[in-house]
């Protein structure tokens, strides 16, 4: 699959983490493969002890190589767990981004690993997410700053946020 036409042209976001003398830019396309993350977070069937989130990964010449969102492979299994587990044990090739509607959590309690976790371990060293897990089922979630921590460059990009939000209007939070 080739990379998802842009609708408008992002500009600059800073990185969690990083000092905000050195934003972190983001591309046309990163907005377009948020917006596909997002438009699967959609596809969700509704919960209401957990998020309903879209994830995609991508590699460094712009194709797909695997997409989830929440409660697709199992009831319990959050989107980037599932985009993952679909590489099936592949390497994730270098250059390689993870786009995710919501912050990969950092503590959960249906699984053993959070997916920030998930993320480190994997080998993804760029993920982009559209907004934060706000203070719902897990109180001050560290995804960003716990990948940030390990190498991963994330960047959000807050103009998409209120998409992801409304895949969630079934928690009335």
């Amino acid at each position: 699959m080739t990379s998802p036409s842009p609708s408008h042209s992002p500009s600059p976001s800073h990185s969690p983490g990083s000092p905000a003398s050195a934003p972190a830019a983001y591309s046309a396309s990163d907005v377009a493969w948020l917006r596909r993350a997002v438009e699967l977070a959609h596809d969700c069937p509704p919960s209401t002890t957990a998020f309903s989130v879209g994830a995609v990964i991508v590699d460094a010449e712009g194709r797909e190589l695997a997409s989830g969102h929440s409660r697709e492979l199992a009831p319990d299994f959050h989107a980037e767990e599932s985009a993952l587990a679909k590489l099936a044990g592949t390497p994730v090739p270098a250059g390689a981004t993870l786009y995710s509607s919501l912050e990969p959590c950092s503590r959960r309690a249906s699984r053993p690993t959070p997916c920030s976790e998930l993320v480190i371990a994997s080998g993804i060293r760029r993920v982009v997410i559209a907004w934060r897990e706000p203070d719902v089922f897990v109180t001050d979630c560290q995804g960003v700053r716990l990948m940030a921590e390990s190498g991963v460059d994330v960047i959000e990009i807050p103009e998409l946020a209120e998409s992801a939000r409304a895949a969630n209007a079934h928690l009335r939070f």
